[in-house]
């Protein structure tokens, strides 16, 4: 990737991994219902490059890169790790999974843009340009 790269799309997310899902405990999930930044605990900014989708702040490591070839299916829904309990009563709360080839996270949930008090996140739009940038 050019540091000169200007981005196609960015927004501020809040990310957690599958794994790190189904570890969260009754108590967590309780206090969802106040803030998903509880169960999310990983946040920074998606930023969509012609060539990379950039995850900032993912690890104390640094950033989550992945290219094209990495993401192998995207989808918004409800699932057994983050259902509609807690992702609000309406579909605008479900997440964004990316499954990625990724060793550290083969499967990524994401709230993007979340807005805590409606439970809405811009996650369909995200699910779309990602569809399209992985097929371009």
């Amino acid at each position: 990737m050019k540091e000169t790269s200007t981005p196609l799309a960015e927004a501020d997310y809040i990310g957690a991994t599958a794994h790190e899902l189904s570890e969260k405990r009754a108590a967590a999930k309780i206090a969802a219902g106040i803030s998903q930044k509880t169960l999310f605990q990983r946040r920074g900014r998606i930023i969509l490059h012609p060539d990379l989708l950039v995850l900032t702040g993912w690890s104390h490591n640094g950033d989550l890169t992945l290219t094209r070839t990495d993401i192998t299916a995207t989808e918004t829904r409800f699932t057994h790790l983050y259902g509609r309990f807690l992702g609000g009563l309406l579909n605008a709360g479900r997440p964004l999974i990316l499954r990625t080839t990724h060793a550290a996270a083969d499967e990524v949930y994401l709230l993007i843009n979340h807005r805590d008090f409606l439970e809405t996140t811009d996650d369909r739009a995200w699910q779309k340009r990602i569809d399209r940038w992985r097929r371009d």
